[in-house]
């Protein structure tokens, strides 16, 4: 009802400026004064990797810099691209390209590999568990083989590396911190217990979401929102209590791993910057592997010496071994890119409403994979707790639309007011 009325009041302002402007038109238009300008307004967040690479974040561009350039093509960027490809000369026309022709086919790509690299990384890396229970090593492999990738797509130009200065660290170390921790405290609680069952006590994460956003930020978060994150944490606590494969160890570090990622999500709020998304996620991933490196050598680096590399050669040969560390560092990657690239192509809605469906099918593959045996009160606390997750991304995701619906309104005031006629 609040967007409602905001939007109702938007639309009793825009009425009542084109009244004023009605009036202007009697009246000779000033040539000594120039229109005025607005400078270019460019909204880039810090990606949130992992995270639907990161679902929560805020659309590379709300507006159209055209918009801002000229009166004539702030009216063109204003209207919708079926009029505005209309109204072109047809000498002007360029033909359409196969992403053009077909972007519901390209969109549904994106999501199909999104699935694949993730549901593929995860089987993966809990085979590479189960021969070699070091996750601590295996986070630091995930990022060494990420920012190799990096580098090397640096040195070829795909992208151009951005520059970074001291104030550009010290807005992303935060991100990178929140990031290295909840990354390893995943992979422990991955190795410790089942993936299907580290994947429902991640579901708890807009949980703690929300509680940052209302006891740390101070920022009201909607009573409808609470609402429904009731089924998801009765779902984790049904899943929890006959869970077969449950320990404290996997319990507690996902439900840190959860804290850490929605500080990470806080801390991306407020490091914003205009370097694009791969770049950011780049020198995060840097950062981040300088972070764990040193309690990967502490915790896990006499072990390692003395018995864990010998043990996992001896089990599955040095090429396999090798060849597992580099690929599960290298789905890692992909998958977490290509969620920030699919954020780029839908709304934010869609991309919510994907992320669920994603951990939908991590849980049944790795169940079907692993054969793990659930309970049936197991079984109906995760049905629950995705259910609970899916109807709270819809209920954010309508909030998100409708303060970008409202700001959209406010710029157009703005517009208004400023453009003489």
């Amino acid at each position: 009802m609040s967007a409602l009325g905001t939007l109702s009041g938007d639309a009793a302002r825009v009425a009542g400026l084109l009244r004023l402007r009605l009036r202007r038109r009697a009246a000779p238009a000033p040539t000594a004064l120039a229109s005025p300008q607005l400078p270019p307004v460019k909204c880039t967040a810090v990606p949130d990797a992992a995270q639907l690479i990161w679902g929560r974040q805020l659309r590379p561009a709300l507006l159209p810099a055209a918009l801002l350039s000229s009166q004539a093509n702030r009216r063109q960027a204003l209207r919708p691209p079926a009029a505005a490809a209309a109204s072109e000369p047809a000498g002007e026309a360029k033909p359409a390209g196969f992403l053009d022709k077909y972007p519901a086919l390209v969109t549904g790509f994106f999501f199909f590999m999104w699935y694949f690299l993730n549901v593929i990384f995860n089987i993966l890396n809990k085979k590479i568990y189960n021969y070699f229970p070091y996750p601590y090593f295996v986070s630091v492999i995930h990022l060494a083989v990420g920012v190799v990738y990096c580098l090397v797509s640096w040195t070829v130009g795909l992208p151009k590396r951005a520059p970074i200065n001291s104030t550009l660290l010290k807005l992303l170390f935060p991100v990178a911190l929140c990031h290295a921790l909840g990354h390893v405290t995943s992979n422990v609680s991955f190795a410790a217990v089942a993936v299907s069952f580290a994947h429902t006590i991640k579901a708890l994460e807009p949980f703690f979401n929300a509680a940052a956003t209302q006891f740390i930020l101070g920022q009201q978060v909607p009573l409808s929102l609470w609402l429904s994150l009731a089924p998801v944490v009765l779902g984790v606590s049904m899943a929890s209590l006959t869970e077969l494969s449950f320990n404290w160890t996997g319990f507690i570090n996902a439900m840190i791993a959860n804290i850490s990622f929605t500080y990470r999500s806080i801390y991306s709020k407020k490091a914003m910057t205009d370097m694009d998304s791969t770049n950011v996620y780049a020198y995060i991933s840097i950062i981040a592997l300088i972070v764990c490196i040193p309690p990967a050598l502490i915790i896990e680096g006499p072990q390692l010496m003395q018995y864990g590399f010998k043990d996992a050669i001896a089990s599955v040969g040095l090429k396999k071994f090798t060849l597992d560390l580099f690929l599960v560092g290298l789905f890692y990657h992909l998958y977490n890119q290509v969620a920030t690239n699919t954020l780029e192509r839908v709304a934010p809605l869609t991309h919510a409403v994907g992320n669920v469906l994603k951990r939908v099918f991590v849980i049944g593959f790795s169940i079907i994979v692993f054969g793990n045996r659930i309970t049936t009160q197991t079984g109906i606390g995760t049905c629950i707790a995705i259910a609970g997750v899916a109807i709270y991304s819809y209920i954010k995701a309508k909030i998100e639309e409708e303060k970008r619906v409202s700001f959209y309104c406010s710029y157009q005031l703005a517009f208004l007011v400023i453009s003489p006629r």
